[in-house]
């Protein structure tokens, strides 16, 4: 398939520019994993939970306001409500991300990568997210696992990417709605596009959140 060259050459020059920033980013996540850091690997999979039409800045910093209070893993509806005051739909992510807490936590202990070790394959893993936890879709459920380092397979396909992969002409028009089918039509020819340009596509969804915002976040 051919890809709009204009887009693929500025993917490359922006990835040649950012390429050591996104490795290091990339290192980041991967030590939650590598760490066996189930606190660090919850936060990332309830501040995914608050993602869906949300600001990333923003849903980060209602999760590092719950961590400094204990109200992430200890509070009830109405302190989680007001730790999620800025985000959008906060009413129905607050009851979310109570009950991904409470599926992940018994006791005071988190067992959240115990879960991942014990389904093993990443992708599995997702579609037992998507299926099991309110607020996860394939993005969401992606997002989580690029965050904490086991992200190579599977893409981030936000409003962002969707619409450089069209100007890229790898898909043919964004989605006005996206069924999990879809999700993953369009995944495999984002990995094919990556290939192409030459970026890994663990890297690649970086590089173009970079081109939409101008920085590297989550």
């Amino acid at each position: 398939m051919r890809y709009d060259p204009d887009v693929v050459r500025s993917l490359r020059e922006t990835y040649s520019i950012i390429e050591d920033d996104v490795i290091l980013r990339s290192s980041e996540f991967r030590e939650i994993w590598d760490s066996d850091d189930e606190k660090r690997a919850l936060n990332e999979l309830l501040f995914c939970i608050l993602t869906p039409q949300s600001r990333a800045q923003v849903c980060w910093g209602a999760i590092e306001e719950m961590a400094c209070t204990d109200v992430l893993f200890k509070g009830n509806y109405e302190e989680v409500l007001e730790a999620v005051r800025f985000v959008r739909f906060k009413y129905k992510k607050a009851r979310y991300l109570i009950e991904a807490r409470g599926r992940f936590m018994e006791g005071g202990n988190i067992h959240l990568l115990e879960f991942i070790r014990e389904t093993g394959d990443p992708l599995k893993v997702r579609d037992r997210l998507v299926k099991d936890i309110k607020g996860l879709g394939y993005k969401e459920a992606s997002h989580f696992l690029r965050n904490i380092g086991l992200g190579e397979r599977m893409t981030i396909l936000d409003r962002h990417i969707l619409r450089i992969l069209s100007r890229a002409e790898v898909i043919e028009r964004v989605p006005t709605s996206m069924t999990n089918r879809r999700y993953l039509e369009i995944e495999q020819e984002m990995i094919r596009f990556a290939e192409t340009v030459e970026i890994p596509v663990s890297h690649l969804d970086l590089v173009m959140w970079y081109k939409a915002t101008g920085t590297i976040f989550k």
